[in-house]
């Protein structure tokens, strides 16, 4: 993959040039965008924020972690709160709030969902790339004062998921671990999202997927929760309790103990 980091103007210059240190990446001003190569795709410094973009005449738009605007900011005032398939299959309903690892973090979109719900969620991404996006998101939402409060709920770890489960001390250890590995796609006709076919490109997918279960059924007290396409099999390993399914997704609940009440959190 040729990746680089880049900036539009000089007020990004010295983050897209931190960036580019930490990610030993080249740093470049104003990419062209509209070329395939040298790059194929771009970590770019915008108006916006940080984004992920492919080059080339044909390029999909830009992949970033949006918490303020577009489809999470429309979930997050009209997705149905605790009537939600994620809140269901997560057990969140009155007086239960679970504290959740989402191993796999990805752009954040459900554990912010789960934040939004009242949960306190600690996530993990092991892609140094994507963890620079979702951070970049995260700085760019707590300037809105109306997600200050969802925020300080939602902290955020670059580690690999299943590492991190293994090594967990008791203290450490979630009430509910939350997995969406990255799943491969074999049907040619379908529409891949975007940020699935940068994310591909970028990282693969996940082939650690029945070790990150395993991991994730020995760290978390009371829950795993693995989100899946809804005609997706079953990650190997031990069978789910129970299914929930939804129009395109389904949600694999492995239960150990009963979800204990916990004191409600201000939403």
């Amino acid at each position: 993959m040729k990746l680089c980091v880049g900036w539009q103007d000089n007020a990004s210059k010295a983050d897209a040039e931190a960036l580019a240190e930490v990610l030993a990446l080249p740093c470049i001003e104003s990419p062209d965008l509209a070329l395939a190569e040298p790059w194929e795709q771009v970590l770019l410094f915008d108006a916006q924020g940080l984004a992920l973009c492919a080059t080339g005449p044909k390029r999909p738009g830009p992949v970033r972690a949006d918490f303020v605007s577009g489809a999470v900011a429309h979930r997050r005032q009209f997705g149905g709160g605790t009537g939600q398939l994620i809140a269901r299959a997560c057990g969140i309903k009155s007086g239960i709030r679970p504290r959740i690892v989402d191993a796999t973090a990805g752009l954040g979109r459900d554990a912010f969902v789960l934040a939004t719900l009242g949960c306190q969620v600690h996530m993990l991404e092991r892609s140094p790339v994507v963890h620079a996006l979702l951070a970049a998101g995260l700085d760019q939402a707590r300037r809105e004062p109306e997600l200050v409060e969802t925020l300080q709920r939602m902290t955020l770890e670059q580690a690999d998921g299943r590492q991190w489960l293994q090594q967990c001390s008791d203290a450490q250890k979630p009430d509910l671990v939350y997995l969406d590995p990255m799943f491969p796609h074999t049907d040619k006709k379908a529409q891949v999202k975007k940020e699935m076919l940068a994310f591909r490109e970028l990282v693969g997918q996940d082939t650690d997927d029945a070790e990150l279960l395993e991991a994730a059924l020995q760290a978390a007290r009371c829950r795993v929760v693995v989100k899946r396409a809804r005609k997706a099999p079953a990650i190997a390993g031990q069978k789910p309790s129970y299914s929930l399914e939804g129009k395109s997704s389904r949600y694999d609940i492995y239960a150990l103990k009963a979800l204990s009440a916990t004191e409600p959190t201000a939403q």
